[in-house]
C-alpha cells in the first residue's frame, strides 16, 4: 500500500477548505464506494473518510493520487478555475499552492488526460516517501539537483536532465541539494472507468 504523510488534524487552511466535499462528490460521481476508492488510491477507508469529512489535510502526493483515480486534476480538487480547453497558460495567471511541503504551479490546461505542474521540492521534504500508482510520469529538472529513486536504482539529475517512467515502479523524489529542486512534472490521470486496465481481471472479480 502506498504511504502518504498525514496533514495536521486541526483546521484545514483556507485554500484547502473546499477539498473535502469535492473529494466526496467526485468519488460518488465516479461510482466508487469508499472502500474501493481507498484501495485504488492506497489509503485505508478510515483515512479517506477523514479526508472527505475535513478531519485531515491531504498532501500534494495524496492529491495527485486522488486526482488520478477520479480522472481529474489537482486544480479541480482545489476548486481552481481555468479557461476550459484554453491551450495557453500565461505565467502571470498561475498562482502557487502548497501541500505536503511542496510548492507547485499548474502549468497545463483543464480537462486533459494529463496534468502538468511546475514544482519546487525543498530539501528533506517527503524524501523517504515511496510512491506507487498507475500511470506514467515525466520529470524535467529546471533548477537544483534531483535525487530520483526508481526501484533499487538511485539517479541524480542535474538541470536539463529528464526522466520518463512507469509510475507503478516504486519511486521517490527528493532534492539533492540544500536549495531544493525545481521541476517540470507531467503525469497521466487515471480515469476511474479504466481502473480495471491497471488492476487486472482479478481485481474486477473482487469488485474493485
Amino acid at each position: 500500500m502506498t504511504e502518504f504523510p498525514d496533514g495536521p488534524a486541526g483546521t484545514v487552511p483556507e485554500d484547502l477548505s473546499t477539498v473535502a466535499p469535492r473529494l466526496r462528490d467526485l468519488r460518488r460521481r465516479s461510482g466508487l464506494t469508499l472502500e474501493t476508492a481507498a484501495r485504488l488510491v492506497g489509503l485505508s477507508p478510515a483515512h479517506l473518510s477523514r479526508l472527505e469529512t475535513n478531519q485531515r489535510q491531504p498532501s500534494l502526493p495524496m492529491l495527485l493520487a486522488l486526482a488520478r483515480t477520479y480522472g481529474t486534476t489537482v486544480s479541480d480538487l482545489l476548486g481552481e478555475t481555468a479557461a476550459e480547453r484554453d491551450p495557453i497558460v500565461r505565467a502571470g495567471r498561475t498562482e502557487p499552492s502548497e501541500a505536503g511541503g511542496w510548492t507547485y504551479w499548474t502549468v497545463g490546461g483543464a480537462g486533459r488526460a494529463m496534468q502538468a505542474l511546475r514544482v519546487h521540492v525543498p530539501q528533506r521534504a517527503q524524501g523517504e516517501l515511496v510512491r506507487v500508482h498507475p500511470g506514467e510520469e515525466w520529470l524535467y529538472v529546471l533548477e537544483g539537483r534531483l535525487r530520483l529513486t526508481l526501484g533499487a536504482a538511485v539517479h541524480v539529475l542535474d538541470p536539463g536532465d529528464a526522466a520518463h517512467f512507469d509510475s507503478l515502479t516504486p519511486h521517490r523524489i527528493a532534492a539533492a541539494g540544500p536549495g531544493g529542486v525545481v521541476l517540470l512534472f507531467v503525469h497521466t490521470l487515471l480515469q476511474s472507468g479504466a481502473a480495471e486496465l491497471c488492476l487486472g481481471d482479478d481485481a474486477r472479480r473482487r469488485g474493485l
